[in-house]
């Protein structure tokens, strides 16, 4: 059976070759054939366009080409393992965090014996 696209593609070559056949043998403008042409070509792609929506049964084609509970099956799968690598950022932030403050800490701790030291030197 024939998509719609191939369709669409028949029918829009035709309109173009049918406009340029009626474009050439009725005007002599360059200007005039080429309107023309593009008009006629128009018309034929916007037809076969109403005709493939009314005419062909395009929710047959979204089931076979569209299989929704494989779709599903990987979106599923995905949002696993996005929320594995969450909690595993999650764990290596707060492990960062605690690293950071325990650097703070004991920058603290060194200025501030440092401190006291130099003000028993100075004394």
């Amino acid at each position: 059976m024939l998509q719609a696209e191939n369709f669409i593609y028949f029918f829009t070559v035709c309109g173009f070759f049918i406009g340029l056949i009626f474009s050439i043998l009725n005007f002599s403008a360059p200007f005039d054939i080429l309107i023309y042409c593009a008009g006629i070509t128009l018309f034929f792609y916007l037809f076969i366009h109403v005709v493939a929506i009314n005419f062909i049964d395009f929710s047959t084609f979204s089931k076979a080409i569209f299989n929704k509970k494989e779709h599903e099956e990987i979106s599923d799968y995905f949002i696993r393992e996005l929320d594995v690598r969450e909690n595993r950022l999650d764990s290596m932030l707060l492990d960062l965090e605690k690293i950071d403050r325990e650097y703070k800490s004991k920058i603290y701790l060194n200025s501030a014996s440092e401190g006291i030291d130099e003000y028993k030197k100075a004394a």
